[in-house]
């Protein structure tokens, strides 16, 4: 899915750009908003209210004011309720206060995504829920935070659910010890990577054999179900 990023600074546009590209997402990104303006469509516009050429309320208003129904969310240092409501009501669909964290923005795209594409299709059939993960003896509700197995619910403190969830959405794949503190510990974490070795080991004696999470040595961890 084809996202366009409207940001002028560069280290959070490759930051977001990254964490996007994990989740699948293509991302364009542009630094102005006459580029905003005249960039192929997207699915999905994230919206930085701090550009160099004019402000990115403005660009949200043009965009809607010629028509564009594309979900807009805007992502600004700007935490001012006024600013906020203004955004909200000249059309964008949610809007994020800096910093944030990859997954906050991947949960937010996802959350508007779905009303979007409700609004427009209500009549076809609900699409396979990408929040929802089973596999050998273990399913994953990543919305309601819930885990079974075999059938009886597993309780996991908050970041060994985020932990677990994450190592699902790509089974099989050997994901590096980066990828995993950013994303489940925020690119702002600035502790110790030991934490995640301390997680992996409760993850295992709760699991137990039903799932494998194997140590690819210099690179991370991988999940494989059993």
């Amino acid at each position: 899915m084809r996202v366009l990023l409207v940001e002028d600074d560069e280290p959070i546009a490759e930051s977001l750009r990254r964490g996007l590209s994990r989740y699948g997402f293509e991302v364009e990104w542009v630094k102005t908003g006459a580029e905003a303006l005249t960039a192929e469509p997207a699915a999905l516009v994230l919206l930085d209210l701090g550009l160099p050429d004019t402000d990115g309320l403005d660009i949200c208003r043009q965009l809607r004011a010629r028509g564009d129904d594309v979900p807009i969310i805007v992502i600004s240092a700007r935490s001012d309720e006024v600013d906020r409501v203004v955004g909200l009501e000249i059309g964008a669909d949610d809007y994020v206060s800096k910093p944030f964290g990859v997954r906050e923005v991947v949960a937010r795209m996802r959350a508007v995504l779905r009303r979007s594409q409700t609004a427009t299709a209500p009549e076809q059939a609900a699409a396979p829920k990408p929040d929802s993960y089973a596999g050998g003896r273990l399913l994953i509700d990543r919305r309601g935070r819930r885990v079974h197995l075999d059938g009886e619910e597993l309780q996991l403190p908050p970041k060994e659910f985020d932990l677990l969830a994450f190592l699902t959405e790509e089974p099989g794949a050997a994901l590096t010890r980066e990828q995993i503190m950013e994303a489940v510990w925020d690119s702002n974490w600035f502790g110790p990577t030991k934490t995640l070795d301390v997680h992996i080991g409760a993850l295992r004696r709760k699991l137990g054999d039903a799932v494998t999470l194997e140590t690819v040595r210099g690179v991370g961890f991988r999940l494989v179900t059993s």
